[in-house]
């Protein structure tokens, strides 16, 4: 990407803890043992009710987030809507699977089969939105929402634009948490600290998250996005050298970045890159950690882009949300996350 900056005018999001309303929470959600559950508000505010008893869980928690995120920002049509999804919609597919069970595959209503895709969600918004623009959801597991925002930047970058709706939206349903728990990705005891090493595995997490990106300078303009980078299956050493070639391109370096936000499950596997990037590039940095709030699932760097821009907004908002205290000053952040130690990730985020 070049040194075009793109911004942020306006985010909602629909997660574990209580951050749909404007306000910071002001009291953080524990997980329920080794699972995080959406907080989901009164949909009836935002979606015809007829229309809500047709949608499954994920489809009402993005469209929500979609339909606030723009009514922030005083728009009624977007240029464009993308959308990352890992899972996709996992309860309209354990729906239709079963369906093809218990009806010996005959006899199907084809409602539960349309709404298990994964651009269900992105297409549901531009119906609702009669939204006839650019339409794209991206399914790359724990890259899903690096890439929607990646192609949402290189469109108005491109000036197709002049604003375009990007989000990402996963669940975790009974059946899906059990298949992934029998992997060892979760934990098997509830543990009191979150980032506690005494068993392996992490917190399960879902949430549905969007941003209205504009290319345009205006004062709606929260943040800019500076640069994004993806890469895979990188070792300790081999992510410093990302992480260095990364800011060098932005012609920056390590000294000049204010705050770090990292993607620390609690796992000692997952962690043993960020200890060790904690030891040396970032040895010195103010380092803030977030799936303590939301847990793991594949497209939680949506969630930790809105922290960052919670911090810009508010300087209290490390204190409420991390019980930490960073520097009254933070201009720029740097979130690096990966999912699984696979899917590897760097975010640069400037106030303005």
């Amino acid at each position: 990407m070049d040194e075009t900056i793109i911004y942020i005018n306006a985010v909602a999001g629909i997660s574990p803890q209580k951050t749909f309303s404007k306000d910071i929470p002001q009291s953080i959600v524990k997980p329920s043992g080794n699972r995080f559950v959406c907080i989901e508000p009164d949909y009836d505010e935002l979606i015809d009710a007829k229309l809500i008893r047709r949608m499954s869980r994920i489809i009402k928690m993005g469209t929500a987030a979609a339909l606030k995120c723009l009514q922030q920002a005083n728009v009624d049509t977007p240029g464009g809507i993308v959308v990352g999804t890992a899972y996709g919609c996992l309860q309209d597919t354990e729906i239709f699977l079963k369906r093809i069970i218990d009806y010996s595959e005959e006899m199907l209503t084809p409602t539960a089969f349309i709404q298990s895709t994964h651009n269900t969600v992105g297409a549901q918004i531009a119906l609702l939105l009669q939204c006839h623009n650019y339409n794209n959801t991206f399914v790359q597991s724990g890259l899903s929402f690096e890439s929607a925002l990646l192609d949402g930047l290189l469109l108005l970058q491109e000036n197709e634009m002049h604003n375009v709706l990007v989000g990402a939206a996963d669940e975790i349903t009974n059946t899906s948490h059990a298949i992934l728990e029998r992997f060892g990705l979760y934990k098997r005891t509830e543990e009191e600290d979150f980032y506690s090493y005494k068993n392996k595995g992490t917190v399960a997490g879902e949430g549905a998250f969007f941003f209205l990106l504009s290319n345009e300078q205006s004062e709606k303009n929260i943040a800019g996005i500076k640069g994004i980078e993806t890469f895979f299956d990188a070792s300790g050493e081999e992510v410093e050298d990302k992480i260095n070639g990364f800011l060098a391109a932005h012609h920056l370096s390590i000294n000049d970045i204010d705050l770090i936000i990292t993607g620390r499950n609690g796992d000692k596997r997952n962690d043993a890159v960020y200890e060790m990037a904690g030891a040396n590039i970032f040895a010195g940095k103010q380092i803030l950690n977030y799936k303590h709030l939301c847990g793991e699932y594949p497209t939680s760097t949506a969630f930790a882009l809105w922290l960052a821009l919670e911090l810009i907004k508010s300087k209290t908002a490390a204190q409420e949300l991390c019980n930490q205290t960073v520097g009254s000053d933070v201009k720029k952040i740097l979130i690096y996350n990966h999912y699984l130690n696979t899917c590897h990730s760097l975010l640069l985020i400037d106030a303005c």
